[in-house]
């Protein structure tokens, strides 16, 4: 933009806070850093008497903003009102969904020998020989220039993040990649880049945003791997439980079969490092003051279940790590010989699992962990960076609809906490209870008639169940049924084979499943909604904290129990929660539908129920 279109075109700003108690951390910042960028518009933030270019993500990081912060968002120039209005609208959004870390809840028990007690990063047992983690860095002659090295580790990032679009922690790829991108503008040589690293650890250091660093050094060692440097860990050849100040996210994924366990002195429960340790299954522990006196034993035993490492355990310790160990190994070695089981309770009951799934990728795992159809297609993923073209869509669906006998869809939901680039929806006082799911209908009609007709052409005479969320009425479901009649009708399609139901999330449908009963084929709890909606507390909130257990809640799955005259199946969180599960087939659940990783175990727990 030239100097005097910039001097007197006009400004937008507004202040924005951070909620979430992870700070505007590295994912948050990256994902907002490439919405600014799509922008014209010149976008600062200040904060502190600083200003610095939104648009870098480096620069973003650099802040340090932590939960209680708050910094000033000014767009100036071409499409600047526009600029604020969106970011500000991603802001909010990003805070929602930023979830800080689950405490796992610890068993209680002890140990005769002396232990020392730490938070919980992975659950699990470790019996081994405690291994100080040590790296040697060799380096070997390199032809790649430094622009080369960056732009071969951006392409890796990518690639990897491809590859693991569909996993939780896929975010973690995509944000370094931003990272790298960020750090390339200012930097031209290895040396410029890893004083830039350096420079970050300074101002990171004492924050809530110090363990991010990890992921700076991260991108360092992956750009010197392509000039050459080579980092080379001797890893002991039996089990071992590994103890390290920290380890880079990136070594991970290199971790030996026979790690049996991990302690991490200087790390975070939000840190990539422990949210990667969490997707491996491995048993892990954060121990601040971790140490050891004197000789170190034959083993030491890391207990994932009480969060503490018995550093002097007795035999008698020993023995009952051991049984815990077997006793593990054999649930989970079980539930998986007999995950393509049905889950019969002791009494009986026949408790039908089902799976939530995003895409085909996910519904391909949810048929090799055992589940028995689909109970959840979240549909908005498939929609997620970019709109998908109607033979996209059909292409989609019917990989998936081919996989299973019963399949339930939900039409797209969106609004709220969940949001895609490419739709705008009008600035809310309260998104979530404004424009989401159904209520998509009325502004952007053309996007839900597309998706039927996508769903109607896949399902191409197969039995398949759509499920209309944020169902407040029975006019609306009636309007959002008559929509989709009306969308074949256009298209010339029978829907003889398809049913249509309801997501029960908002707390009027209570009050009404006497008159939902005459219309709607099926209900399906979204007990995450229908639990915030109940408490008037947003579920990702930083301060407020929902129970996910509420008395409030089982009574409301009751009461849709007791006066449902169509099934009725649960899809959220509470239907995987082992500890819920009894309690839910003793009010008169008989389907609940999980995440394909929880299939296996869910169907075990019911069969001790």
């Amino acid at each position: 933009m030239p100097f005097f279109d910039r001097l007197f075109s006009k400004s937008f700003s507004t202040v924005l806070h951070i909620t979430s108690g992870n700070g505007f951390h590295l994912r948050p910042a990256a994902a907002f850093a490439a919405e600014a960028k799509k922008f014209a518009a010149v976008i600062e933030a200040r904060t502190h008497g600083r200003s610095i270019n939104a648009k870098s993500l480096n620069a973003l990081l650099s802040l340090n903003l932590e939960k209680g912060d708050h910094f000033e968002l000014t767009c100036k120039g071409k499409d600047s009102r526009e600029a604020l209005e969106t970011l500000s609208r991603k802001f909010d959004i990003l805070m929602s969904n930023d979830h800080e870390a689950v405490r796992i809840d610890k068993e209680t028990g002890a140990y005769e020998g002396e232990s020392i007690e730490g938070e919980i990063i992975s659950g699990g047992m470790a019996l081994s020989p405690l291994w100080h983690y040590t790296e040697e860095t060799i380096r070997t002659q390199s032809t790649t220039s430094f622009t080369e090295a960056v732009a071969k580790s951006i392409s890796e990032l990518e690639q990897i993040y491809k590859a693991h679009k569909t996993d939780a922690d896929s975010g973690i790829y995509l944000a370094q990649k931003e990272l790298l991108a960020s750090l390339q503008q200012n930097v031209t040589s290895l040396e410029m880049l890893e004083e830039a690293v350096e420079k970050a650890g300074r101002e990171l250091k004492g924050g809530i945003l110090e363990t991010r660093h990890d992921d700076y050094r991260d991108i360092l060692q992956r750009v010197k791997m392509h000039l050459g440097y080579t980092t080379v860990t001797a890893y002991p050849q039996r089990p071992f439980i590994l103890l390290a100040d920290d380890l880079l996210p990136s070594r991970i994924e290199t971790l030996p079969q026979n790690t049996a366990g991990v302690i991490l002195r200087n790390t975070s429960l939000t840190s990539h490092t422990a949210i990667l340790l969490r997707a491996s299954g491995i048993p892990s522990l954060i121990i601040n003051t971790f140490s050891m006196k004197g000789k170190e034993p034959d083993e030491i035993i890391l207990d994932g279940h009480r969060g503490i490492v018995v550093i002097d355990p007795t035999p008698a310790d020993i023995h009952q790590a051991k049984i815990r160990i077997e006793n593990d190994r054999k649930n989970e070695q079980t539930a998986q010989s007999r995950r393509f089981e049905s889950a019969v309770t002791t009494s009986g009951d026949t408790i039908k699992v089902l799976a939530n799934v995003t895409d085909v990728t996910s519904a391909q795992l949810a048929r090799e962990e055992g589940a028995e159809g689909i109970g959840l297609l979240r549909t908005e993923f498939l929609f997620k960076e970019e709109k998908p073209t109607f033979e996209a869509q059909v292409e989609a669906y019917r990989s998936i609809f081919s996989l299973f006998e019963e399949v339930t869809v939900r039409t797209l939901d969106i609004g709220g906490d969940k949001a895609l680039p490419y739709i705008t929806l009008p600035p809310e006082s309260n998104p979530f209870l404004g424009i989401r799911g159904v209520r998509l209908l009325k502004t952007h009609p053309e996007l839900l008639e597309e998706q039927m007709y996508a769903i109607f052409t896949a399902a191409k005479g197969k039995s398949v169940k759509i499920m209309f969320p944020m169902i407040s009425t029975v006019k609306e479901f009636e309007e959002a049924k008559a929509f989709a009649l009306d969308v074949a009708k256009k298209y010339h399609l029978n829907l003889d084979h398809i049913e249509f139901g309801i997501m029960v999330e908002v707390p009027s449908v209570l009050f009404l499943i006497t008159h939902f009963n005459d219309v709607v084929d099926f209900y399906s709890i979204g007990t995450n909604d229908l639990n915030q909606y109940l408490f008037a507390t947003e579920r990702t909130h930083a301060t407020l904290k929902l129970d996910p257990r509420s008395e409030a809640l089982f009574a409301a799955i009751k009461k849709i129990v007791d006066e449902a005259e169509k099934p009725i199946s649960i899809c959220g969180e509470l239907a995987g929660d082992t500890k819920a599960i009894g309690k839910l087939i003793e009010i008169g659940v008989r389907r609940l539908s999980v995440s394909a990783r929880n299939i296996a175990q869910t169907k075990e727990t019911i069969r001790n129920v």
